[in-house]
């Protein structure tokens, strides 16, 4: 359900995921992959609905042909996602939401490494924050909620006074696994956001309003 205008939401920690949340990376990953399907045979239809918001290594082992060298597919791929940053922006309204918060209540929670994550934020023209987590830090990648446990736990917050903001299945059942509220971004693929979750189009939708009690306060305009 699209979040109202004066809608009030306030959590002590707000977790952001990175890919199709803070940055819009998705037609670099999209043409590397299916420049690899189609190179190998494999449905592209079939891997771009389960390609986003999980860890590389997992959707290599889901998608790759029996026989396949696995480290080599994956190698080859996060070679080139590494190396291609062209056309890699900020979603809207990204930059000022995270210059108006204050730097102890928020953080990235990724499925990318922390190798990959920081040139795609720097692409983006995002500064990493310390506290990130990243694919490499958790045993299980999303839809587990580990990540996002993890990441309440650095901010020293209850996942359940937590806000995470996410665009992929994956990373929404993680969310919501880990107790948080979860705020999806829809970008132009409303559609694809299940209907008990909350979304907004873009981070332009939302407004700092302060932090009281220890909480960020975020106004829906």
């Amino acid at each position: 359900m699209q979040l109202e205008s004066g809608t009030v939401i306030e959590a002590s920690a707000l977790l952001f995921d990175m890919d199709g949340t803070l940055i819009d990376s998705r037609v670099v990953v999209e043409k590397i992959w299916k420049r690899w399907c189609d190179e190998n045979g494999i449905d592209w239809h079939v891997v771009l609905p389960r390609l986003h918001g999980v860890r590389m290594m997992d959707s290599v082992k889901m998608f790759a042909k029996p026989g396949m060298d696995v480290d080599a597919v994956f190698e080859r791929l996060y070679r080139e996602e590494v190396e291609d940053l062209d056309g890699i922006v900020p979603i809207p309204g990204a930059h000022a939401l995270l210059a108006a918060l204050p730097p102890s209540a928020w953080t990235i929670v990724t499925s990318a490494d922390t190798v990959l994550a920081k040139a795609r934020l720097g692409a983006a023209g995002i500064v990493p924050p310390p506290l990130m987590v990243t694919g490499e830090i958790v045993t299980d990648g999303k839809p587990d909620p580990e990540g996002y446990l993890l990441g309440a736990k650095r901010l020293h917050a209850d996942p359940k006074d937590s806000l995470v903001f996410e665009d992929a299945k994956a990373g929404i059942d993680a969310g919501l696994a880990a107790g948080a509220r979860v705020i999806a971004i829809a970008g132009d693929h409303p559609e694809e956001i299940p209907e008990n979750v909350e979304w907004v189009t873009d981070l332009t939708a939302l407004r700092v309003d302060g932090v009281f009690g220890g909480k960020v306060r975020l106004v829906v305009v």
